[in-house]
């Protein structure tokens, strides 16, 4: 979870239906901060980007062909340093995943996952989730979609960039198959509750559980889950599917 104070984000406007002012902008998920690139991280990156990480494209993926099989997809939006993707890949060698990150420091650190543990059901796509959904992921093609502390966006001016949201869960749900399922999990009660909110109101999706999820054994604990209990915060777990 990251709570800093964004700073102004330089692309091109685009036109955005969701404004009846008459100005158009794009408004985004997440702010490209350099962060620490190690020099582990920096090699991985410079070695391994072209074996594992998938380019940006205006044609929707085959995964039969990207993966050999025909096995489940589940992307991950916004992995962080990967550390528990890897881990939830490795112990589920039968579903494939995706994960996209902005974040280069993250995706040289998956790529050094990747390798070290000889995972190939694992791809990245180092892009914006919502033009990668938009453009490269067939509907009704994936099974999950795992959302892991994501920026909160606490300041009620910057709601608007909070990802568990409609219209952008709209079409994260045109996306899942019939019984797929997408998982949020948040240290920020107030973004858990406006997520709750969102997803209800969210056409096709239904609660898998009556109020907030009890905790999935098979995630593991991330780095900012911990610093969210080290905080007191309640952790708070989401689990609606494709009806």
């Amino acid at each position: 979870m990251n709570t800093e104070e964004p700073t102004e984000n330089t692309r091109k406007p685009v036109t955005d239906p969701r404004h009846g002012d008459g100005i158009h902008r794009e408004v985004h998920t997440f702010v490209m901060r350099s962060g620490h690139f190690t020099e582990n991280e920096r090699r991985n990156y410079a070695e391994l980007h072209d074996s594992w990480c998938i380019p940006l494209g205006d044609e929707p993926l085959d995964f039969a062909t990207i993966f050999g099989n025909q096995n489940p997809v589940v992307i991950e939006i916004g992995f962080g340093m990967g550390h528990a993707t890897a881990i939830i890949a490795a112990e589920h060698p039968d579903i494939n995943y995706i994960g996209i990150e902005v974040h280069k420091p993250g995706v040289g650190r998956l790529l050094g996952e990747i390798r070290d543990r000889s995972l190939t059901n694992l791809r990245i796509i180092e892009y914006d989730a919502m033009e990668v959904l938009k453009k490269m992921i067939p509907d009704e093609s994936v099974s999950a979609f795992h959302i892991f502390f994501a920026d909160p966006w606490p300041k009620k001016r910057h709601h608007k960039r909070r990802l568990v949201q409609r219209p952008r869960t709209d079409m994260m749900t045109q996306k899942l198959t019939q019984g797929g399922y997408l998982y949020f999990v948040t240290d920020w009660l107030p973004y858990a509750e406006f997520g709750m909110e969102q997803l209800c109101a969210t056409p096709g999706l239904t609660n898998r559980y009556e109020g907030y999820a009890p905790h999935q054994e098979w995630r593991p604990e991330t780095r900012f889950e911990q610093k969210g209990i080290d905080a007191n915060r309640v952790i708070s777990e989401l689990m609606f599917e494709k009806v």
